[in-house]
């Protein structure tokens, strides 16, 4: 088994990149200084040759005297040559020693038998940049050594070097605390993170200043905290299922253990009863389905028109028996939201109150507008909800009442919160004026960026009534 290569941490990874911008800026800064310098000492020797030989040109004086008249620098000499052999030379110190080199000589006397009066030349020294004015069988040079000339270029660059380097070496350093603390929290979130497991999510980190890795870590708390969330709502119905199943479980086995086999009415009792309690797992599993479809986002967006959406629910409510159905009110406007998800959660609320209202008592239904949000309610004449109890009717196998005879899966209303929810809305209870209770399902309407087509009415079979309810 080959062994995993640890890769290059990001703080090593984005230090070189700091050194190495650094670096590329130093070593294109020194470039060009050097060559614009190195430019310059070389105009520099070039106009001082020209000065010379505008000066030989317009003297009178012969060329020993204009030697001697001459005044070297550290770096040039003068000398004359007459046949070929110096005649006179300038001082060296300060000048440059041009008579005793050979390799300078050599050289001149072929650049002026062939007629080269302006030109570079090898020396014992390095290289020299001459000029020379000839008269006859005389000729006078001057010489520049570059080397020298550019030895405050070298000096300068080398200097530039040394503190380019030091500087290099303290934006290492300094860059390798300043990412140490840059990265500090970060390995803090990593080991706390992978601390943190599925029994304990309560670990939030602590947010210091306003920066990126604050905002980081403000995001992670948050989804630390929509995990919790997520992972105590799946915690809870798990239970609270674990908790439905085992009541038809124990119907279902207790009368399978106690029937009489041989008795043909016992057990056609005893399966109808199972059939029953199969069915009621059944719808159980569907609510629960609808309820995680509903939680985890799938509706499909659409344009839906609250006053045709109350004369759909309203035909749709007629089929319910027992009941008188009246519609009180239509608002005007419209919602963007999934009309099937609307017409469902209406359903159940009506439902519900059908459930829980005496047989021939009557139930209202209607909807309303305030130019931000669409209304839809359903008012019953029942026995009412307690204001204590209204906070936990919609969760989930929670009732207020638990007569005999009420069937549902407990999850109707949690399915119409989370419909509301879905659509970023909420839903309320309020008493009814006389006794009862209305349920109002409170859904933002679309505004003026709505589209104006609205889409096709459903028909009555294309929407599933949920038959179970809780109070």
């Amino acid at each position: 088994m080959s062994r995993r290569t640890r890769a290059v941490s990001a703080r090593v990874r984005l230090l070189a990149a700091i050194l190495g911008v650094v670096l590329l800026g130093l070593i294109i800064t020194g470039g060009v200084t050097f060559f614009v310098q190195s430019e310059r000492a070389t105009a520099n020797a070039e106009r001082q040759l020209d000065g010379f030989v505008s000066t030989v040109a317009s003297s009178e004086q012969d060329a020993v005297a204009l030697v001697a008249a001459a005044v070297p620098g550290r770096t040039d000499g003068t000398l004359a040559l007459r046949d070929g052999t110096v005649v006179a030379t300038t001082p060296a110190p300060p000048g440059l020693a041009l008579s005793g080199d050979e390799t300078f000589l050599d050289g001149l006397t072929d650049a002026l038998e062939s007629g080269d009066t302006r030109g570079e030349l090898p020396s014992a020294i390095g290289p020299l940049r001459f000029a020379a004015v000839v008269d006859g069988d005389t000729a006078v040079v001057q010489a520049i050594s570059m080397d020298q000339r550019r030895e405050l270029v070298t000096l300068s660059t080398t200097t530039y070097a040394i503190a380019g380097t030091i500087v290099l070496l303290a934006v290492a350093v300094a860059g390798w605390f300043v990412t140490g603390r840059l990265f500090s929290p970060l390995r803090k979130l990593r080991d706390t993170t992978d601390a943190i497991t599925i029994a304990d999510l309560g670990t939030r980190f602590t947010t210091d200043g306003d920066d990126e890795i604050a905002g980081l870590t403000a995001s992670v708390n948050s989804m630390l905290d929509r995990l919790a969330m997520s992972v105590e709502a799946q915690r809870q119905l798990l239970d609270d299922v674990r908790h439905e199943l085992k009541t038809p479980i124990t119907i279902v086995r207790g009368h399978l253990e106690t029937m009489d086999p041989a008795d043909p009415h016992d057990v056609i009792e005893t399966r109808d009863l199972g059939i029953a309690e199969l069915d009621r797992l059944s719808r159980l599993v569907d609510d629960i389905d609808a309820l995680a479809a509903v939680e985890a986002g799938s509706l499909s967006t659409g344009v839906v028109d609250v006053s045709a959406l109350t004369d759909r629910v309203a035909e749709m409510v007629a089929a319910i028996p027992e009941h008188t159905w009246t519609v009180e009110a239509r608002g005007r406007g419209r919602i963007v939201g999934d009309h099937d998800r609307l017409v469902q959660a209406w359903l159940q609320l009506a439902d519900n109150a059908a459930k829980y209202t005496p047989a021939g008592s009557p139930i209202e239904i209607g909807s309303s507008t305030d130019g931000t949000t669409a209304s839809l309610w359903v008012r019953d004449h029942g026995p009412g909800i307690p204001p204590a109890a209204r906070h936990r009717v919609f969760r989930r196998f929670d009732r207020v009442s638990t007569r005999r005879g009420i069937d549902g899966s407990g999850l109707g209303l949690s399915i119409v919160d989370a419909i509301a929810k879905a659509h970023d809305g909420h839903c309320a209870i309020t008493d009814t004026p006389g006794g009862g209770a209305t349920f109002t399902l409170h859904v933002p309407l679309g505004g003026a960026h709505a589209p104006t087509d609205l889409p096709t009415p459903v028909r009555a079979g294309d929407v599933v009534l949920q038959r179970e309810a809780t109070g």
